[in-house]
């Protein structure tokens, strides 16, 4: 079912009124159509545009420190999340950008000494290297006057609610690292505590 603004935007397209000149068989014959669309029952922001006024940066920032763990859900569009990422980089915070895809075992990955298995072409014997953990290699060598470092994760909706968990409890185990999880898409930015999100915490907006 269309929405009304949609349904009005619908009949308010008017058909071309010449042929497209790629159909005259002639170059330079004619003028391109023109195709114009009104919408109906815009609001303010229909306007303005939802990425200029972002009146909840202040609390985004105050639920970054108070819950230490967010789950986002950003609009399918992207480029919304830019803002808030800029906000806290503004704070002092530094950033260690990951995607959920390819993560492995996030506990292994994150804070522990990780073996990790280059591709083999066939020939080649089956090699393993170990790397350093992830975000305390980081902490090591973030500047002393760093706020500290974001762990930002990119389509955590694919990870397990076990891994999630460890997620939303990373912060307590590295006090000065915060985690926000791409836990997927909406229409507007909106964010939830990640604890709430994977369970550990009763969510009160969860319907009974």
């Amino acid at each position: 079912m269309w929405s009304g603004a949609a349904a009005a935007a619908a009949r308010t397209v008017s058909p071309p009124l010449h042929a497209p000149t790629s159909l005259t068989g002639r170059r330079g014959a004619g003028r391109p159509s023109t195709v114009s669309v009104r919408a109906g029952g815009g609001g303010l922001m229909d306007f303005v545009g939802g990425d200029l006024v972002k009146p909840d940066l202040g609390r985004w920032l105050d639920d970054v420190e108070e819950h230490k763990a967010l789950a986002i859900y950003p609009p399918h569009e992207g480029g919304y999340e830019g803002r808030y990422l800029n906000r806290l980089r503004y704070q002092g915070y530094y950033f260690l950008d990951l995607s959920a895809r390819g993560l492995g075992d996030p506990e292994s990955t994150l804070t522990k000494i990780h073996p990790v298995c280059p591709p083999s072409l066939g020939r080649q014997p089956v090699a393993r290297w170990y790397f350093p953990p992830e975000v305390d290699y980081r902490l090591s060598l973030l500047h002393p006057d760093a706020k500290g470092l974001i762990v930002w994760v990119y389509e955590a909706k694919v990870l397990s609610k076990a891994e999630l968990q460890f997620l939303a409890m990373l912060p307590d185990l590295r006090p000065k690292v915060r985690v926000i999880a791409e836990c997927g898409n909406w229409r507007k930015f909106i964010w939830k505590p990640l604890k709430q999100i994977s369970g550990l915490e009763p969510d009160p907006d969860a319907e009974e």
